[in-house]
């Protein structure tokens, strides 16, 4: 952590570790193993009050800043826990921030007072399997009908559907042809998920079993006009508001992960005795685990800088990318040199390193790729002609 940082970040630290460490290795492994949500973990955060970090005061939250979540989330993912524990969590910080944004006072007191209690946890359906990373040609289409609207389609990558009683669902409300331009005539939705109407399957994936991912099809759909956030045809426009914050998370998740998989690397070469010297003793050894400091810390500043920019209102695009960027390359290469530095040991599951480096893959890759983001920050901040 910086020196610079608050008071009240290191409560933060604090109070959040002091629940992790309840939280330990052999907890985490078997749910690798087993695939279960994190239940008792979720339900610690829950009653800590942690889940509202962000979230109106008037709905049991602490109308906290993206940095402060940032803190938080950091913490969670040194634990031990990694992606596994962030994951669990992280719908909670930026997912509902439309609803904060353009929400009715009585939307939120419905909707978010009981995902800060831990009552109630929600999935989001944004991704669709042809549209990719270009949200603006999903095909979920909701209807308008008497009272509500009916929707049929198909989502990807909806984590935590298996658990969840919501889904925050981005759908078109006018056809891409009829509209002026292509981030027009979306519609966000906060609403039940109907398992009469809506199928989740499980995707089998490489890490963070135990935060499912899913596939999910919708028949039929009914939502009613008191589950739209905002005006009609503005959802694009109001995602938009949460895709900042969760980039600034997403790296320093990474972050989290990569300094506990090099904690985890040092401890190991210098305890690890051959040839009647500790492995750390080598150049050969240290060298590697000290660029991966470096980049770490590196990484984590920028993010930090993103998230002051956001919290006082400042344009922090380029640097919330950057710090997506940077945190999930740091993380990766950390947690790709501590398996290198156990060796075999590194291999074996019982050191856990390999979880780490499973589960750190998902934010080379999500929530946006690394070439849209250099894509945007050569047009943003270099002036390059826009290439896609």
């Amino acid at each position: 952590m910086s020196s610079s940082e608050s008071t009240d970040h290191g409560t933060i630290i604090e109070a959040v570790s002091r629940i992790c460490a309840d939280f330990g290795d052999d907890y985490w492994l078997n749910l690798d193993n087993t695939g279960e949500f994190p239940h008792a973990f979720y339900r610690a955060m829950a009653d800590g009050g942690w889940l509202g970090i962000t979230m109106p005061q008037s709905c049991g939250g602490s109308a906290m800043g993206v940095s402060e979540a940032g803190v938080m989330m950091h913490t969670v993912a040194t634990s031990g826990g990694g992606f596994s524990a962030a994951s669990a969590l992280h719908i909670n910080l930026f997912g509902p921030h439309p609803i904060v944004v353009f929400g009715t006072p009585a939307q939120q007191q419905r909707w978010l007072t009981p995902l800060i209690a831990g009552e109630q946890q929600a999935c989001f359906g944004v991704t669709e399997p042809d549209a990719g990373l270009n949200t603006m040609a999903i095909k979920t289409y909701a209807e308008k009908v008497d009272g509500g609207y009916r929707v049929n389609g198909r989502k990807m990558w909806t984590s935590t559907a298996q658990v969840a009683h919501k889904i925050i669902l981005l759908a078109r409300t006018k056809p891409l042809a009829e509209c002026t331009k292509p981030s027009d005539g979306m519609t966000l939705f906060y609403t039940d998920l109907n398992r009469d109407k809506i199928e989740v399957r499980l995707i089998h994936k490489m890490g963070r079993k135990a935060v499912d991912s899913n596939a999910v099809f919708i028949d039929d759909l009914f939502i009613p006009d008191e589950d739209r956030i905002g005006d009609e045809g503005k959802g694009f426009h109001y995602l938009l508001h949460s895709l900042n914050p969760e980039r600034i998370l997403i790296g320093l998740e990474a972050v989290g992960l990569g300094q506990d998989a090099l904690r985890r690397a040092a401890g190991y070469a210098a305890e690890r005795i051959v040839f009647d010297r500790p492995i750390g003793q080598n150049q050969g050894i240290q060298h590697p685990l000290a660029e991966n400091w470096i980049y770490l810390e590196s990484a984590y500043t920028m993010a930090m800088k993103a998230a002051q920019l956001y919290d006082t209102g400042q344009d922090c695009g380029a640097q919330a990318n950057a710090a997506k960027f940077l945190g999930a390359r740091a993380g990766q290469d950390a947690c790709n040199q501590a398996v290198l530095t156990l060796g075999g040991m590194g291999y074996a599951k019982e050191f856990h390193v390999e979880r780490l480096l499973r589960e750190v893959m998902i934010a080379r890759i999500a929530p946006v790729s690394e070439q849209l983001i250099l894509c945007y920050i050569a047009e943003k901040k270099l002036g390059l002609p826009k290439s896609y």
